[in-house]
Order: C-alpha cells, then sequence, then structure tokens
C-alpha cells in the first residue's frame, strides 16, 4: 500500500541521461545516476538527507568483479536530478489521472533546490539538475538495466 505522504523517487543507474530544454541540452552526465523526484506537502529536511544519503550510499555499481557492490560515492559518477509530480498520479478514478498528492511549486521549488544542495554537501561535488516546472525531454541510457523505486516514508 503506498503511504499517504512521502518523497517518492525513481532511480536509474545510468551510462548517460541529459535534460533538454526547447531543442537545447540543459544538464548532461555520463556514468551515475539519474533521479526523477516527486514531492508532497509533508515532505521535511529529514526526508531529503536521509533520501541524499541512499542515493549516495546505494550499492548498484558493479565492482571488478562485476558484482553490484559500489555505492556512487565510491565511483566518478554523477548524479542528473529531475523533478516529476507525474510520480504522484492517481489513476483510481476515471482515465486522467489526478496529481492532488504533488506539491505546488510554492512547496515544491523550496524542497527541490534543498535536495541539490544535499546532494551536493554529501557527493562533494556539483549536481545536475532539470529546470522545475519547463517542458523537459529526458534523454536516459539505462546500465542493467537498473531502476529502483525509493519512497522515503518506507524506511523501516
Amino acid at each position: 500500500m503506498i503511504n499517504s505522504k512521502l518523497m517518492r523517487a525513481v532511480i536509474q543507474r545510468v551510462k548517460r541521461a541529459s535534460v533538454s530544454i526547447g531543442g537545447s541540452v540543459h544538464s548532461s552526465i555520463e556514468t551515475g545516476l539519474m533521479v526523477l523526484l516527486g514531492i508532497e506537502d509533508a515532505d521535511s529536511q529529514e526526508d531529503i538527507q536521509w533520501l541524499s544519503n541512499k542515493l549516495i550510499n546505494l550499492r548498484i555499481f558493479n565492482d571488478a568483479a562485476g558484482v553490484m557492490n559500489c555505492a556512487l560515492a565510491e565511483t566518478s559518477g554523477d548524479i542528473l536530478l529531475v523533478s516529476q509530480f507525474t510520480l504522484f498520479a492517481s489513476t483510481k478514478k476515471g482515465n486522467r489521472p489526478s496529481y492532488i498528492r504533488a506539491s505546488k511549486p510554492d512547496i515544491a521549488i523550496p524542497l527541490y533546490e534543498s535536495m541539490i544542495r544535499q546532494l551536493e554537501r554529501d557527493l562533494g561535488k556539483k549536481i545536475f539538475a532539470g529546470v522545475f516546472g519547463a517542458d523537459m525531454q529526458v534523454e536516459i541510457l539505462n546500465d542493467g538495466p537498473v531502476t529502483i523505486l525509493i519512497d522515503t516514508k518506507e524506511r523501516a
């Protein structure tokens, strides 16, 4: 069952990923993590700190033996972070998804920016990002494929 209040992230291990806006590449990375982030009103700095730590230390990169045993923090990989309100789409009624659970910009933008700053502090390098609210085209070359869904309220 989906918890009623949580920050949600879709994490993909990538060989490369980019975000374009208006036909021009805005941000791009090579090896690393593509993170799509959904934010709700009840999300907090505690959720941001927990998720940042989880993203950086998640052991999903191959070691010398080809086993997923290394974390992003142990590689030279980057993060491309994109806010994505559609991660909270509700399709229970009818065929038009409802996005009522997703935070409005006045709440989501400061949390998104805080997530970028927290990741930069924790990883010790620049985090690449999309532009909140922009019409973005995202290109991803998923490596594996490895895709993981994390909800911050399901930590226990």
